[in-house]
């Protein structure tokens, strides 16, 4: 009996993370479109603003996701990281934090479906 209910409790605990990866996909979508539209008007601080919440969304996202959704998340996390990189040395750099936000943006829509 114990037994059973350990694996009844195991299955359901994994079913429901895969729940939450939806949610942070969807928050880290949201930042990541900000972090977008601010790089092409080239307000490379504001995308360093939204890109980071994109990212810790993201990295949540991944830590549940599984198959394709996980590449593309993983992904996605990489080019955050960069886009924060970039927008972080300046309005020199926008151009190329924009780019890897986009990116990004790409990979989560792609795991989020």
């Amino acid at each position: 009996m114990k037994k059973s209910t350990s694996v009844f409790g195991s299955a359901l605990f994994l079913l429901s993370a895969a729940v939450f990866a939806e949610p942070h996909l969807d928050e880290a979508i949201k930042h990541a479109t900000a972090a977008a539209e601010h790089g092409k008007a080239g307000h490379a601080s504001v995308l360093v603003e939204h890109a980071t919440p994109a990212l810790e969304h993201a990295m949540a996202g991944a830590l549940v996701a599984r198959g394709v959704a996980k590449s593309h998340t993983d992904n996605a996390v990489v080019d955050l990281e960069e886009a924060i990189k970039h927008g972080k040395e300046g309005d020199k750099h926008v151009g190329v934090a924009t780019t890897y936000a986009e990116t990004a943006l790409e990979h989560l829509k792609a795991a989020n479906k």
